[in-house]
């Protein structure tokens, strides 16, 4: 099997005692569009920086195409695309300008530079827009644009750091029709870092979780979904705070999995929905816990995030739940 990526002990320690990434092992395969999810602080954007030969990581390995990233630099270099979180296109200039420019940055052959960059613009819908000032492209066509600009080199994997952060949904489905396009036309590798759990869910061929700088858990959406077993109770509680006696009640409980509690909702994991939830009511009503609706579903993977990582972003941009799984640590800042 091939790899696009590798990595074995991943260490990256800021200032002497930050530890952002803290022994990462990681394997994605070639042709897989890979998503990596974790709360803000988790060690993504470290990550990704390291992969890109940004960074250099305090200890560990790791490997693009089998090209060790600190000593192969200068040829990692030639088989990725980046495109970073912060805008990396010039607003006073048009698209077809932008291109030019990476496609001097990249060595493309004068000769051929003009077909490369309308075949691009074609490719992303932006051609008739080419000559438009980027000041006054939407959201959806500046990200497009910038995947335009890193796809120039046709590169064998792809690197996109919340590629589609602040889009409404019509920019985001646009953006990630282009990515599985290039998937399936060109066999590029996407490796990209979201708190889109419907983005992960939908397109990932493969997800995994970081955690304060570890790895803690990976598979397909489905098996991630699969692997907190059974069904989720979701109850909607009133102001009232569930305390950790009561908590501790409810884990103990038969056919529990386990138990996590945001700022109104407490989700409980059981084997079996209908015969657990008596039980559980029970404990709610002696702790004098007011629930103000109950939902039973399968696990998502919002579930999965907040099991997993402790912290759940919303399917809007900026909205976010801090939540607690009992015997995790939660999330920090962003990196």
């Amino acid at each position: 099997m091939t790899f696009a990526i590798a990595t074995r002990g991943l260490k990256k320690v800021y200032k002497g005692s930050v530890e952002a990434l803290a022994g990462v092992d990681l394997d994605v395969k070639a042709g897989d569009i890979f998503a990596l999810l974790g709360p803000n602080g988790a060690g993504k954007t470290t990550l990704m920086r390291i992969l890109t030969t940004q960074f250099k990581p305090t200890s560990g390995e790791a490997h693009i195409f089998g090209l060790d990233v600190v000593r192969e630099g200068a040829e990692v270099r030639k088989v990725i695309g980046y495109v970073p979180q912060e805008t990396s296109v010039w607003s006073d200039i048009n698209g077809y300008e932008n291109l030019l420019i990476y496609a001097k940055i990249y060595g493309l052959p004068s000769r051929s530079r003009k077909e490369v960059i309308y075949d691009m613009l074609e490719s992303m819908g932006l051609r008739a827009v080419a000559g438009q000032l980027v000041k006054n492209y939407s959201g959806g066509m500046i990200r497009k644009l910038e995947i335009a600009c890193a796809m120039l080199i046709r590169p064998k994997i792809l690197f996109l750091d919340e590629p589609t952060l602040g889009l409404d949904p019509a920019a985001r489905i646009a953006v990630w029709e282009k990515l599985t396009s290039f998937k399936e036309e060109f066999g590029t590798t996407v490796f990209f870092s979201t708190h889109y759990m419907d983005e992960a869910n939908a397109y990932s061929d493969e997800v995994a979780i970081i955690n304060v700088g570890r790895m803690v858990t990976s598979g397909t959406a489905e098996e991630l979904k699969h692997s907190l077993r059974g069904e989720l109770i979701k109850f909607s509680l009133s102001d009232r705070r569930v305390d950790e006696h009561t908590l501790g009640r409810i884990r103990g409980l038969e056919r529990v999995n386990s138990v996590v509690v945001t700022d109104s909702t407490l989700n409980v994991t059981v084997e079996d929905a209908e015969t657990a939830l008596p039980g559980v009511m029970d404990v709610l009503r002696s702790g004098e816990i007011s629930v103000v609706r109950i939902a039973t579903t399968k696990p998502t993977l919002d579930d999965v995030f907040l099991r997993y990582a402790g912290t759940m972003r919303g399917s809007g941009a900026g909205a976010r739940t801090t939540g607690r799984v009992e015997g995790e640590a939660g999330g920090n800042r962003r990196e």
